[in-house]
Parts: C-alpha cells; sequence; structure tokens
C-alpha cells in the first residue's frame, strides 16, 4: 500500500504511444467520441479513446460529495489526450477535475455486429494518495495485444477521496464510490466499444488489489463486474479498519490552518482550501519513514446515515455471512514487496534506535496493524520473539525485517484473503506468488545506478502487463527475457477474462503447467518465476503466526 516517491517523480513526461493520422469516430450512449490509432507492440492497430469524463467534476459544492454519473454530452467529444491525475504531491499534470477514463480496443463494432470482447477494468494502485491512470502510466502496448477491451481510470485520493468524520457530514469512501460509478459508466457504455458488459474482470495492484477485495463484499457494487484480479494487495490482514478517520480530518485541518472542533466546520473549511494545498501536506501525516508516504487514508466502515453504503461492516464479517459476491478470483504477491524497505531502516541510525528502544510503540506505525491497545502490544511481544528471537534491531537482522515488512502489509493480507474467500465462494480462487527477477524494477540497490534491482518488490509485475512509459522502455526484441514474461502474463490473464480460467489447458508457452485453483486442503499456489512451477504452501510458519495475533472470530462481533 506505500508508493515510493521515485514512481511519479524521477522520469521525465513520455507518452505512451505512437499516434497514427486516422482519428476514429465512435458514438456511444452517453455521445459521440473522437480518438486516436496507436500501435500496440507487436503491431496491432489500438483504437484509444482517453480523458473522457466518467463523472461531474467533484469540484465546489460537489467537494466530499458522492460522484455523479456522467449522463450524455453534447457534440463530439475530444478524447485524444489525457486527462490530469487526481491531486497528489508529484510533478505531474494533476487537477481536482480528475475523473476520467480511458478505453482502448482492437475491434470496434461494425454496423450490426459486435466482437463482445472481455473487458478488463485496471483500478490504479497507489496507496490510496497516489498515482492514476494516465497514458504514460497504464498504457495499452502490451495488453492489447490480446483480444480484451481494457479500460483505465482516475479515483479521487487521500483527503479528497477518504475524508471520513463519522457522522453524516462525511460518511466516507468517496473514491470507492468514484469506482463504482466507473463500473456503471463501463456497464452503460463498453459494448460501443466492442466490449461485453456482461464479462467484465476488476483487476488491480495495491490499492487497486484492495479495491477489488472490497468490491467483492459491497453492495453498491453488485452485478457491476464478473470476476477479479487482487495483485499485491488486501484488506483483510492486520490493518484496522475503522468506521471514521476523524483524526486524520482534524489534523488535515490543523496542517492546513482550518478548525478542528466539529465535523461541520472543519468540511466548511476545507472546501474552500486549494486542492494544491490540500496535497502537498501528504508527508506531513508521515509517522516513521518520511522517505514513503505511509498508509494514512483508507477504506472505512460506513455508518448509516441514510446514505448508500459502500462498506456496512468488516469485510471478514461480510464474507463470513454471505455477502460475498462469488466470482472467480486471482490473487498474490511479489516475492519481495516491502521488504526492499528493510534495509533503508537499518542505514537510518534514527529508525534503528526508535525500534529498539519502543518497539511495542513504533512497531504496529511501522507493519500497518493496530495501535495503543493491550492487543497490539501483544501482537508486538510475539514478532519481535518470532522474527528476531528478542535480539536488538541491527544490520545482521536485515532478513528477517525484510521477512516482516513483506508479511504484515501485503503476505498475510493476500493469504488470508485467499483462504477465506476460497472458503466461502463457490468459484475457484487461484494463488501466485511472482517470483522473476527481471533486469527491471520499481526500486534499484542504493549506489547501482540503476541497474541492480533490490528484488522483485512490489508491483513488479505489474510492469509486464502495463507499459509504463514514464519509468521503463518498451520490451521489444532487445529485451528477449522480458518479452517472455510479458506474453506469458498477458496471456494468463487474458485467459481468466474470456473464461474464468488464467490456463484453460496447459501450453508450451505457458510451460505445460496446469495451474489448480487454491483450496483450504494443499494450499497450491504458482510460482511464477523463469518457469511456471506449482507449489504448496506459501510461507505457511510466518502467516500461521499472523493468524494466531489476528483471529477471523475477532471480527465477527
Amino acid at each position: 500500500m506505500i508508493l515510493w516517491i521515485t514512481l511519479l517523480g524521477l522520469l521525465a513526461y513520455s507518452t505512451a504511444h505512437c499516434e497514427t493520422t486516422e482519428a476514429p469516430l465512435l458514438t456511444t450512449p452517453s455521445g459521440q467520441l473522437r480518438g486516436t490509432r496507436i500501435i500496440s507492440r507487436l503491431g496491432r492497430t489500438i483504437y484509444s479513446f482517453i480523458g473522457i469524463r466518467y463523472a461531474e467534476p467533484p469540484v465546489g459544492n460537489l467537494r466530499f460529495k458522492p460522484p455523479v454519473i456522467i449522463n450524455k454530452w453534447e457534440g463530439v467529444y475530444n478524447a485524444t489526450e489525457d486527462g490530469p491525475l487526481c491531486p497528489q504531491p508529484w510533478d505531474n499534470p494533476t487537477s481536482e477535475d480528475c475523473l476520467f477514463v480511458n478505453v482502448y480496443s482492437t475491434k470496434l463494432p461494425k454496423g450490426p455486429k459486435n466482437p463482445k470482447r472481455p473487458v478488463v477494468v485496471h483500478i490504479p494502485s497507489g496507496g490510496f494518495y497516489s498515482y492514476g491512470s494516465a497514458s504514460y502510466l497504464a498504457g495499452p502496448n502490451y495488453f492489447m495485444d490480446q483480444d480484451i477491451v481494457l479500460v483505465t481510470f482516475n479515483y479521487r485520493l487521500a483527503t479528497l477521496g477518504f475524508l471520513s468524520t463519522g457522522d453524516k457530514e462525511a460518511p466516507g469512501n468517496l473514491a470507492l464510490k468514484d469506482q463504482v460509478v466507473l463500473l456503471k459508466w463501463v456497464k452503460k457504455n463498453i459494448a460501443a466499444f466492442g466490449g461485453d458488459p456482461d464479462n467484465v474482470t476488476i483487476m488491480g495492484s495495491s490499492a487497486g488489489g484492495w479495491s477489488v477485495i472490497l468490491h467483492m463484499v459491497s453492495p453498491m457494487s453488485e452485478g457491476l463486474f464478473h470476476k477479479g484480479v487482487s495483485m499485491s494487495g488486501s484488506p483483510i490482514g492486520c490493518w484496522p479498519l475503522k468506521r471514521n478517520q476523524l483524526d486524520l480530518a482534524q489534523k488535515q485541518a490543523r496542517f492546513v490552518g482550518c478548525p478542528d472542533d466539529t465535523a461541520e466546520n472543519i468540511i466548511k473549511c476545507l472546501k474552500t482550501v486549494p486542492y494544491k494545498e490540500l496535497a502537498d501536506t501528504l508527508f506531513k501525516f508521515s509517522e516513521f519513514n518520511s522517505d514513503y508516504a505511509e498508509l494514512n487514508w483508507s477504506p472505512v466502515i460506513e455508518e448509516d446515515f441514510g446514505q448508500e453504503r459502500f462498506l456496512p461492516e468488516h469485510p471478514i464479517k461480510l464474507i463470513v455471512n454471505g455477502k460475498l459476491k462469488k466470482v472467480p478470483l486471482i490473487i498474490g504477491l511479489t516475492k519481495d514487496e516491502f521488504g526492499f524497505m528493510a534495509p533503508g531502516v537499518l542505514d537510518n541510525a534514527t529508525q534503528t534506535k526508535r525500534l529498539n528502544d519502543d518497539f511495542e510503540g513504533v512497531a504496529p506505525i511501522a507493519f500497518a496493524y493496530d495501535r495503543d491497545t493491550d492487543h497490539s502490544m501483544m501482537v508486538s511481544r510475539a514478532i519481535k520473539k518470532f522474527y528476531f528471537n528478542d535480539k536488538p534491531l541491527d544490520k545482521s537482522q536485515v532478513t528477517p525485517l525484510a521477512e516482516l515488512f513483506q508479511d504484515s502489509i501485503e503476505g498475510f493480507p493476500i493469504n488470508r484473503a485467499a483462504r477465506l474467500i476460497s472458503q466461502y465462494s463457490s468459484q475457484p480462487v487461484y494463488y501466485y506468488h511472482f517470483s522473476y527477477q527481471g533486469q527491471y524494477s520499481h526500486v534499484y540497490l542504493p549506489g547501482s545506478n540503476g541497474t541492480k534491482p533490490a528484488g522483485v518488490v512490489h508491483e513488479d509485475d505489474l510492469l509486464y502487463l502495463l507499459y509504463i512509459a514514464r519509468l521503463f522502455p518498451l520490451f521489444k526484441k532487445d529485451t528477449p527475457k522480458e518479452v517472455e514474461m510479458v506474453n506469458k502474463l498477458t496471456t494468463i490473464y487474458a485467459n481468466f477474462a474470456k473464461t474464468g480460467k488464467p490456463i484453460p489447458t496447459p501450453t508450451e508457452g505457458l510451460d505445460n503447467v496446469n495451474w489448480e485453483p487454491f483450496t483450504l486442503k494443499d494450499h497450491k499456489y504458482l510460482d511464477i518465476g523463469k518457469k511456471l512451477v506449482i507449489k504448496e504452501r506459501l510461507h505457511e510458519a510466518r502467516y500461521n503466526l499472523w493468524d494466531k495475533l489476528y483471529p477471523i472470530e475477532a471480527y465477527l462481533h
């Protein structure tokens, strides 16, 4: 859920495609669109329609209000340029008017003939505080060599997307309600792009992975999708889902000089603050590692104030009580996830000292679990004993500290989701572990000048599905190993979008592997390395510890 600064800030803007001269004109139920033609990695023509409004601008009186879907526009909409990203403190084009969607297709309807291809809706990552789906961050050049329709989009972030005061003034989850409106827009319009509104796969990494699981239990998302892919993200681990974030709202108010006494006064004042000023306070919320934006703003369990509620109870309780949408699911993680943070912490004398002097107080912040309770102190003592054998932290502890970062933030929540959903769903759950170490990564070792990856880190699998032109070259013949992984991953996920099975029949291109669903009996998963290999019981002892510390029964009261 944490996103490192370099992801958005280091490289200059570059477009994710090369345009050709013919501009396709499309008629949708919402109005006419003019797009562009771009080229896929393998030379296919992609019909690109980007920067389309799917909701009214959430500005003025609509700030901190639920999204309002765009029903129809007049004239021909210019869908040839990226819309701005939602407000965030990065050097990118941003605006509070940011609810835009991009649609990519390689086969449009012709007269009465509609290809009705499976639709993949990609929900962007970014810890719920950054990122988005501009074409230079989520390009279609790899995925669109498969016969799908790809949808990418922005949703509101941080304060503007997750302000929750625990009353009718701000019940919360506006960003997730943006996603619901986007899915409604897709249901209404996607057939005009050659997509099948009755075969929609929602897919996301990190915060996007959280979102996929939350849509599977949200009453607002009923009937809007048919399959899910949760990559490196799950909301059902040790992160405490609150019923409001009034404490964060009060902090935000103080950061920008607003009163913090009542929800009404907070919101009244925050509505007058320029969006950039709100976005630029993000790192002031950091409590441990100021090099990274820690997860602060997050989904909440909504109380009933007469509004439509996205999340009426904790996801675990909803799953156990039969509120789970029974759809096929792929879920998994990368080999090292946030383990790359361990060396930086141990190289920082101040952070190491804080952990050693006050592990029970600092560990819940660093490793994302509940704090300031008898339970959290018990958890801190247990993990210190398990991972460090009760020894002080120093540079000899880099491996167990990396494992703790991996397990608490991603590994345990994802493993729990695989087990719980497989138990309560009649549809298959496919579990994976992405261990392929390519030459490119989101994080490199210090001093390597971008040549030595710091492991297979958080979201390193995503760079083989979407062309992230802002950070990586387009993989072609001069990067044969990367091309091989692009072929494998795009094939697996396109198969899943089409059939609900990632590998319907073993093939040579997918290493003749038979990817069977995860079950509570054998805990099978697909290890995606240089070769695809079926294995069992990923990090079983480590995850069993967290299971005991956070028993399912505690969420059912």
